[in-house]
């Protein structure tokens, strides 16, 4: 028994060192930062006090001026968090290839949904981009338009027959995520999943599950994604077990029938079966790859949910969440959309939805304020030396770039507290450094689906602008509250409108 006690002892003495060598990183290098804690390193205010992104923007704002990069200590991961565009566009775009990865934990053997475009790393997510980046095209986009515009003028009606059923003082967002999730339905799964007019059905619940029911416990999620090498010889997985069965059952019964009967719906699925039934490709190097199996489909199907059901409709909130509190530009971008439907003769073409300038402009600046994923991750694969000699990156270090603080800096953007899509003008955009918008990332691993994206929202918000007005009312909380134990950029409670039909 003394033997053990004295083996316990010395493990834990050993470990503590250990720890108390990790956390004095930063110091050693003389690179700026804050003095981390033991285990939760710089995390000690999220998610109780504050979320990620507010450490994230006091991080900027202190240490911008005093390097390249601050250090950072998340939980036992040593990043770095970038404070120069020059960096950041060197990391996103020029130098790439050091930084292809995004450090996000996958384990597309024991748990197929993470083998995804998202996911993936190296030369694995290399080919999945090649086989991917076709099904993305503006051409694509035409022929999945009037799917959305038709669900959008379902989001339209059910608006209004709350307005008479639950009087016009209306939470907005979780219509928004069904509006959303009846679209991705319809494209990336071929389902008719009438969101919109329940609440509770399965597609749109089981979405909502993944973000808000783990598999594992914070202490667990924590292990996995501090040792991804050791979490996947453990085979260990991240997505719920009930969500990954109904996205893999939908998808197989999906990919059954529309083979069987010949169903042809020029959507998102209709593309990933196509790829399916490819025995080979050729990459930018003329190298032969193959097609995607069932499981890569299901995979791409399902991030392709995941990413445009949360973020396309907390977008729109926030859109109407501003145009609420600033009605002129409400009035001025609802004259754009009445005098472009004029033009084309009512018909909400995609031609027309090109022509709604204005609207384009509110959305990249509701991105701005409020970009859903407020911080862009990439993880080194080599040494890499900065402009400045005392700032190495170090191979296998994470790398936050914190988006929203760029949005928010303003050197780049006066005033940025104030609302003002006119910063999205051509001109204006040419005026800034690149790399000082990043909602969906940039360079060669931005959001592949951004077209899509910008797509269902602007589709929404211009049939909705179209027949509603929307105003601050009493319930309006101004400034929102965030939830704090959300990675996204979310309103706590929801956003209440005041809503008129016009």
């Amino acid at each position: 028994m003394e033997v053990l006690l004295a083996l316990v002892v010395i493990v834990f003495s050993l470990l503590y060192l250990w720890l108390r060598h990790d956390v004095g990183h930063w110091r050693r290098l003389g690179i700026p930062h804050n003095k981390p804690a033991i285990i939760v390193g710089n995390m000690q205010e999220w998610p109780d006090k504050k979320h990620i992104s507010q450490i994230f923007m006091e991080w900027y704002k202190q240490f911008k001026g005093s390097g390249p990069f601050a250090g950072f200590h998340f939980y036992f991961s040593k990043a770095i968090l970038v404070l120069d565009v020059e960096l950041v566009k060197n990391i996103l775009v020029k130098d790439f290839n050091n930084f292809a990865n995004r450090g996000v934990y996958h384990n597309e053997r024991d748990d197929p949904l993470t083998g995804n475009l998202f996911f993936l790393e190296g030369e694995k997510w290399r080919q999945l981009r090649h086989k991917m980046t076709p099904t993305f095209t503006s051409g694509k986009m035409r022929h999945m338009f009037s799917t959305v515009v038709k669900v959008g003028e379902e989001l339209a009606q059910v608006m209004n027959e709350k307005i008479a059923h639950d009087g016009n003082i209306l939470e907005i967002t979780d219509l928004l995520g069904r509006y959303t999730a009846d679209v991705i339905g319809s494209c990336a799964f071929g389902l008719e999943c009438n969101s919109l007019r329940d609440p509770t059905a399965e597609f749109c619940v089981m979405g909502k599950r993944f973000f808000t029911d783990p598999r594992h416990s914070d202490i667990v999620d924590a292990f996995i994604h501090n040792f991804p090498n050791a979490a996947r010889k453990l085979r260990m997985r991240v997505i719920n077990q009930d969500v990954h069965n109904f996205y893999m059952r939908i998808v197989k019964e999906t990919i059954a029938q529309r083979e069987q009967n010949n169903i042809k719906r020029n959507d998102f699925m209709d593309m990933l079966i196509e790829l399916k039934n490819t025995e080979s490709l050729k990459d930018d190097n003329g190298v032969e790859i193959g097609g995607l199996t069932v499981e890569e489909v299901a995979a791409q199907a399902f991030v392709f949910f995941i990413a445009g059901f949360e973020t396309s409709s907390t977008t729109m909130g926030f859109a109407l969440y501003e145009l609420a509190q600033h009605q002129d530009i409400q009035a001025n971008l609802r004259n754009e959309i009445k005098e472009v439907f004029d033009k084309h003769k009512n018909e909400f073409t995609y031609q027309c939805m090109k022509d709604m300038e204005y609207l384009h402009q509110v959305i990249c600046e509701t991105l701005r304020m409020h970009p859903v994923l407020p911080h862009v991750t990439r993880r080194s694969t080599t040494n890499y030396q900065t402009s400045n000699p005392k700032f190495c990156i170090e191979a296998d270090r994470l790398i936050i770039i914190p988006s929203i603080a760029i949005h928010y800096d303003p050197e780049y953007y006066p005033e940025p507290e104030i609302f003002n899509p006119g910063r999205f003008t051509a001109d204006e955009i040419l005026k800034r450094p690149a790399c000082t918008w990043l909602p969906f990332g940039e360079g060669p691993r931005n959001c592949i689906g951004l077209r899509f994206g910008k797509m269902q929202a602007a589709i929404g918000l211009a049939l909705l602008l179209k027949y509603f007005k929307f105003s601050v009312a009493e319930e309006t909380k101004i400034p929102y509250e965030l939830v704090n134990d959300n990675f996204l950029l979310n309103a706590k409670n929801g956003i209440k409108l005041k809503i008129e039909k016009i």
